[in-house]
């Protein structure tokens, strides 16, 4: 769906006069961190999610830009606990918090989200920098499809020059970055995939620009189960 940059390939200049994006390469270990195997029982958390009942619906069925449906305390406290705990130790963060949201925004933390393969497609997009600065996502669907895990993109412009893959201050999202509503996806390369296996965690800068790489199922049970974080951190410089 989103091109992809040909290897060896010297490619155009980035033409004059047009919005950018500063880069920073997708590094494991730098601003993307993956780790299998990671809950102690993640077949019971599984289920926990699989099992809720107080479900909140998002698109295609209600105005949320988030989609599938999302139910809240996918992880308990101890299990939360490890999380945040591992992530201060690769992040250097001395803090994580979840911030205070103005009214009618709302930021939805440890929660698990179900996407069936005809609810969305990937939508490249940032996360608010004055909402989160980390994010993270567990895959939780027992047998996945591989290809449908996460991708980190960075910017296409029309004569096919690669621009960059972050935002940062003063601006807080791509709207905010480059002065448009949306993209369509030929404005895109997709850079890097972390492929979707079970039990696996993926923590990431959260201003980088990424999506779910697709979605898969139409029973609950075999669609994309994922559970989702996002904290505000101090970070090291």
């Amino acid at each position: 769906m989103f091109p992809i940059i040909p290897p060896g390939v010297e490619l155009p200049a980035i033409p004059n006069g047009v919005p950018r994006l500063d880069y920073e390469a997708p590094e494991q270990g730098k601003n993307f961190w993956v780790v299998d195997d990671f809950l102690d029982k993640p077949m019971d958390v599984a289920n926990r999610c699989f099992n809720a009942t107080n479900w909140k619906k998002g698109h295609p069925y209600t105005k949320e830009k988030w989609p599938g449906m999302r139910t809240k305390k996918a992880l308990k406290a101890p299990e939360l606990a490890k999380l945040e705990d591992y992530v201060k130790s690769v992040t250097g963060a001395s803090k994580l918090w979840l911030p205070e949201t103005a009214p009618g925004i709302t930021l939805d933390s440890n929660v698990a989200q179900l996407v069936g393969k005809t609810e969305s497609g990937p939508l490249p997009h940032t996360d608010s920098l004055n909402l989160c600065r980390l994010a993270a996502v567990i895959y939780l669907s027992p047998t996945p499809e591989p290809a449908a895990g996460t991708s980190f993109y960075r910017l296409r412009y029309p004569n096919g020059a690669a621009g960059g893959n972050i935002v940062t201050p003063p601006h807080i999202n791509l709207r905010d970055a480059l002065n448009v509503q949306s993209l369509p996806p030929q404005a895109w390369y997709e850079e890097l995939k972390v492929e979707n296996r079970f039990n696996r965690l993926l923590l990431y800068k959260s201003n980088l620009v990424h999506s779910a790489s697709g979605y898969f199922g139409q029973d609950k049970r075999d669609k994309r189960l994922t559970a989702l974080f996002f904290w505000m951190a101090d970070l090291p410089e």
